[in-house]
């Protein structure tokens, strides 16, 4: 298993290998980051966004959490930090697409669709539970279509991404960009078991980016 240790080594090859190679790439970096793509991807240690989309240090800026979930707008109290994040990527580095990731697998979407930690105590799953809660009215879809097993997870998993991007437009920031043509919303939805991204099209349809014969 990898730890502290291992990272670190990590970064000495990185440093040694990658870092030299991309010398003026990281030189003009030191000025600044331009990023035209703002990636909300799930934490989960299987889907670095990075490593998917293949990208160069600085070509994309990435917020993660549980479930690559976007919070309605609200002025309330507590602490946002995704809005944060949006807000810094949308009206500061003026990024020009806004690209929600779910993926297969993910913990967070099966917390949701179960209800696994309903009445579990913060620290013990609560702050998890008030998080998915997010994902009630896509549990209501899901179940409304009475999916069962691989099936309801995949359609949950789905509907995340939908209803993220559904969050996003709660933002005045994001739909004064998108009626500006400014700013684009996309969806796309990464498969662990056979590493096939699949993009979501103007209908919410999911179809694959790549396959075998492409």
């Amino acid at each position: 298993m990898t730890d502290f240790s291992d990272l670190v080594d990590g970064y000495r090859r990185f440093r040694t290998a990658d870092w030299r190679r991309q010398r003026e790439r990281w030189s003009e970096l030191k000025e600044g980051q331009s990023p035209k793509v703002m990636v909300i991807a799930c934490s989960d240690s299987r889907v670095d966004p990075a490593q998917v989309f293949d990208t160069l240090p600085g070509e994309i800026f990435v917020v993660r959490n549980v479930a690559a979930l976007v919070p309605p707008f609200e002025t309330g109290g507590g602490h946002h930090g995704v809005s944060a994040a949006l807000e810094f990527a949308v009206t500061q580095l003026k990024v020009e697409e806004v690209v929600v990731m779910g993926h297969g697998k993910c913990g967070g979407c099966q917390a949701a669709l179960t209800q696994g930690f309903a009445d579990a105590k913060p620290g013990e799953g609560g702050f998890i539970a008030d998080w998915v809660h997010l994902l009630d009215g896509a549990r209501e879809k899901v179940q409304a279509e009475h999916l069962e097993g691989a099936e309801a997870t995949r359609a949950m998993e789905l509907e995340a991404v939908r209803t993220s991007i559904e969050n996003l437009r709660t933002f005045p920031f994001v739909t004064k960009g998108e009626d500006a043509g400014t700013l684009k919303l996309r969806g796309a939805y990464f498969a662990i078991a056979d590493g096939i991204l699949h993009v979501m099209e103007d209908d919410g349809a999911f179809k694959p980016a790549w396959t075998e014969a492409a």
